[in-house]
């Protein structure tokens, strides 16, 4: 990436470290909660994929496959192949039938080896590492085009790690799609996520702490299900909003 490019993402993210100083402040005057929505993440061109990495079974013994480029169209795409056969030699070891991507963070201690292929680096700014408050905002809303074989396309997870005390905690929530191919904006309210642990749910009264946000990522889960297949799941871009009309949202399938 040049200089001027990666220039550029730094000040952009210390622009959106200076926002979220100001919803800080937002917060303490319940007459200023209407906030527009918020972009976190998009997916429209080089930059903004080298901002992502992506990790799958693969890297730990298994045999699915994933990659995340832009499409013809510009946007993002994220595909390959889900598969749950794992290599002899790791049968009865491990998970298989995952693969995901998210954006760039540190890893710390304790983080399991998907993790640790889904962690690289903060996202560095002129006040420190970024985490994203969302404290203000009810959902976040996904563009995104499904496609692949169609067994896959109700296998999407969305997963948010915050800047909590254990770091391989992750907050997971289905991520229903009409499965048309077509592009369609879907809400997930953040107050239904689910606290899971190295791939279990965790029995905890704990809530997500929206205001230190780390990383946000969509990852694809077929081996409790044994789904295997082609993916391909088109994602132009991740944000925060309070506006419940300008998607759909979840669903009980």
């Amino acid at each position: 990436m040049s200089l001027p490019t990666k220039w550029g993402l730094f000040s952009q993210r210390s622009v959106r470290v200076a926002r979220d100083s100001i919803a800080a402040v937002l917060r303490m005057d319940p007459g200023l909660s209407e906030v527009p929505p918020k972009v976190l993440f998009t997916l429209q061109s080089p930059a903004d994929i080298a901002q992502y990495v992506v990790g799958s079974d693969a890297d730990i013994g298994g045999f699915s496959s994933a990659r995340l480029d832009l499409d013809n169209e510009g946007r993002g795409r994220f595909s390959g192949e889900i598969r749950t056969d794992v290599r002899p030699q790791m049968q009865g070891k491990m998970r298989s039938g995952y693969a995901g991507f998210r954006n760039k963070v540190l890893r710390r201690s304790g983080q399991s080896a998907l993790m640790l292929t889904l962690s690289l680096k903060m996202r560095p700014s002129l006040f420190g590492n970024v985490t994203d408050d969302l404290s203000l905002y009810k959902y976040l809303s996904l563009r995104v085009r499904s496609g692949g074989d169609p067994r896959t396309r109700n296998a999407y997870f969305v997963n948010v790690q915050t800047d909590g005390p254990v770091q391989s905690d992750l907050w997971q929530h289905r991520l229903y799609l009409r499965g048309d191919g077509t592009w369609e904006d879907v809400l997930v309210p953040l107050n239904k996520f689910i606290l899971t642990n190295s791939g279990e749910a965790v029995n905890s009264d704990m809530t997500m702490m929206k205001e230190a946000i780390r990383s946000v990522g969509i990852s694809l889960l077929g081996g409790n299900a044994n789904i295997q297949g082609k993916f391909e799941l088109g994602i132009e871009s991740i944000s925060a909003t309070n506006d419940s009309s300008t998607g759909t949202q979840e669903k009980q399938h």
